[in-house]
């Protein structure tokens, strides 16, 4: 904490540095692109993505996403045939990796140095990771102690664009009298992370499920000495490991 705020004037002093115009770069809407593809195709394990998946992720029109996938295959960041399905090149997805480490490395250094709280690191995040400088983010890196996951549970990757991506498995998944542990979330909204803390959730929660209703898959989930009853929605949206 006592170095936090050097830290803030450097990331000032590159910040200001960084927003001179460089027309090689990407734009921001492209970068954005970029990083929703990699979460779509790679990180829900879904190994696909359609044009009307993406538009409704960006909240765009679809005749907008059509035709930023033109400027973005022209570019060499990403594969498709009209109609058929989206791929990142290799070039895309190093991109879309660099800004997902970023993003994630912004939102632990507000949530653990800045008092914000995990349902709001991630608009602020949103802004920070177009900042480009390897340093500031190698000495944020360094800052942070090289942490391995963010505030919602999600890996960093390292400098080198590594990190595992293991099988995930949602609380859905799961079956009457299996037990858990909270270890992410899929759905970073400020809604739905409130909620998670309204019922009293976070990471690292153990619980077990009770019951699980045939009627719309809801569930109820005890833990901590209560018991609460989720939807289907809510827990299609938690990442848990067995326990």
């Amino acid at each position: 904490m006592g170095h936090a705020p050097s830290l803030i004037l450097f990331i000032f002093s590159v910040s200001f540095r960084s927003n001179q115009p460089n027309y090689m770069e990407l734009t921001k809407a492209e970068e954005d692109y970029l990083k929703t593809l990699f979460h779509l195709i790679v990180e829900s394990g879904e190994g696909k993505a359609g044009t009307n998946q993406l538009a409704e992720h960006l909240d765009v029109s679809p005749a907008s996403v059509s035709s930023m996938l033109k400027k973005l295959k022209k570019k060499g960041f990403v594969e498709y045939e009209k109609y058929g399905k989206l791929e990142l090149s290799d070039k895309g997805e190093a991109i879309a990796v660099r800004l997902i480490r970023k993003h994630r490395l912004w939102e632990t250094f507000l949530h653990e140095h800045m008092n914000f709280s995990w349902d709001e690191v991630h608009d602020v995040a949103e802004q920070l990771e177009h900042i480009q400088s390897p340093k500031l983010i190698f000495e944020l890196d360094k800052f942070l102690g090289f942490p391995k996951r963010d505030p919602h549970g999600a890996i960093i990757p390292n400098e080198k664009g590594e990190y595992d991506l293991k099988p995930k498995v949602t609380l859905s998944s799961l079956k009457v009298g299996d037990r858990c542990r909270l270890i992410s979330v899929k759905d970073s909204s400020v809604a739905f992370l409130q909620y998670v803390s309204k019922i009293g959730l976070a990471l690292s929660s153990e619980l077990k499920v009770e019951e699980i209703q045939e009627f719309d898959q809801s569930m109820q989930i005890s833990y901590e000495g209560k018991q609460v009853m989720i939807s289907k929605k809510f827990a299609d949206n938690v990442f848990v490991e067995k326990i």
